[in-house]
């Protein structure tokens, strides 16, 4: 049976050979722990008016940046959570736990604003605010694990919160924030140093000290972006070698912000989806725990709100960088409107229950297949992350059954995001059990979908 898709550029010479195992399970999916992040760019409920739409991608965290336009200290001994709880609620009702990271600077503790000012005039007041945020949550039973510390510390305002550490003064703010956390929370789970550059010195220096003075460390995590998934890969790699100088620790690994270069996109509309795909896969190759592409949804920021905390020309920098820049990072743009990215996530979200194995001849091909007993159904994705149309021959081995059979290809390009439209599907077709052959045409940066009932 062949499944043949119009082609617009000439064939590479030789097909790719695909195989896909049926019968060789390689333990669960997971890929709920491919996740998603939100902010931080405004108290406004943001992902509020598209929980259906998250819900349906079956993330199983949302990092969300707690903020200082949040506003839980007003005065001494006060505490304001209802804004907090809005987008705490809007989290939840996803389906999906929030993953809190902490970057709030409240006046009554910071008096002056000043990225390089990253330590509160009293640590005990600051250890009774974080304990109080944890507490509130443990008690609402809102079912956080993940409490992170800090954000992009090692870069300041350019990374949208107002800390700019140094390796000492980040290990010994942590050392306080997490003993209150787990005063709060003993369940909980801490980590950081969430950074812009995976090789700054604050990471090791973390370790170092954790590994010392025995703290907690529940988790590392760090960003980045580029258009090279192998480049991401590699910084997974090096955090992994990073880690098992210290055994001790079993800290797991969060790349809690990845997208594709925002300042030098490529402008190719099907690339993005085909780079999520690809960057997902080699994350999962490489052994990454969880992972936040960042983002849900672009938000324009408000000046005012920034320079409460900012200093004028970081203020002006959040303003322009969101509200003038153009924007590639959102799966919904600002108009509220799904990005074709999008559909790539509700293509992996399909990769449910067991893991199958799935082989290929080409490093530019390479997919995903699973057996979800819940749905009782098989599901397969296949993608082509070159600028060249490939033809792959699928060996389909151990079909159990004689299966109905839908194929889907992610159409980047059309107009409109009626998801039939963006996930077109051909008819239904029929696979007898046993070992069965696929031939099909891959064009650059295609993604291409199959179900088996």
């Amino acid at each position: 049976m062949s499944i043949l898709v119009s082609v617009s550029v000439p064939l590479l010479a030789q097909p790719v050979q695909v195989s896909v195992g049926f019968g060789e399970k390689e333990g669960p999916m997971r890929m709920e722990r491919m996740a998603l992040g939100q902010g931080g760019l405004s108290e406004e409920p943001m992902i509020a008016s598209r929980v259906t739409e998250i819900r349906a991608l079956h993330p199983g965290i949302i990092r969300l940046f707690v903020s200082e336009y949040y506003d839980l200290l007003p005065k001494p001994g006060t505490y304001h959570f209802k804004t907090l709880d809005s987008m705490v609620t809007s989290v939840l009702l996803t389906g999906a736990k929030p993953l809190m990271s902490l970057c709030f600077k409240p006046k009554l503790l910071f008096p002056k604003i000043d990225q390089d000012i990253v330590e509160p005039t009293d640590y005990k007041q600051w250890e009774e605010l974080v304990y109080n945020v944890v507490k509130h949550y443990r008690d609402r039973k809102a079912g956080i694990q993940y409490w992170e510390v800090g954000n992009e510390v090692d870069i300041g305002e350019d990374g949208g919160t107002p800390y700019r550490f140094k390796p000492e003064s980040y290990a010994r703010y942590y050392k306080h924030t997490v003993a209150a956390v787990l005063r709060a929370d003993p369940t909980a789970k801490v980590g950081g140093p969430a950074l812009a550059w995976f090789k700054s010195p604050i990471l090791p220096a973390l370790l170092e000290a954790c590994s010392k003075e025995k703290l907690p460390l529940h988790f590392v995590s760090w960003h980045h972006y580029n258009n090279s998934p192998q480049v991401i890969r590699k910084q997974i790699d090096y955090v992994l070698d990073l880690l098992k100088k210290h055994p001790d620790l079993k800290a797991e690994t969060i790349m809690d912000e990845w997208n594709v270069d925002l300042f030098n996109p490529i402008l190719d509309p099907r690339y993005q989806p085909c780079y999520v795909a690809e960057t997902i896969w080699q994350m999962k190759d490489a052994g990454l725990d969880w992972s936040c592409y960042y983002q849900i949804r672009d938000w324009y920021v408000s000046y005012d709100t920034f320079a409460k905390v900012f200093s004028p020309s970081g203020a002006a920098f959040m303003t322009r960088w969101w509200n003038r820049q153009a924007q590639f990072s959102g799966l919904i743009d600002y108009q509220n409107q799904l990005r074709p990215a999008y559909f790539t996530f509700k293509l992996l979200s399909r990769m449910a229950g067991e893991r199958l194995k799935v082989s290929s001849s080409s490093d530019k091909v390479h997919g995903f297949a699973t057996q979800d007993d819940q749905l009782q159904m098989h599901n397969m994705m296949l993608w082509n992350f070159s600028d060249q149309t490939v033809e792959v021959e699928m060996s389909l081995n151990d079909l159990p059954k004689k299966m109905r059979t839908r194929h889907i290809v992610l159409d980047a390009t059309g107009a409109g995001n009626d998801e039939n439209h963006r996930l077109r599907p051909d008819p239904f077709i029929q696979l007898n059990p046993g070992n069965q052959k696929l031939t099909v045409k891959l064009e650059p940066w295609a993604v291409h979908y199959w179900s088996l009932e």
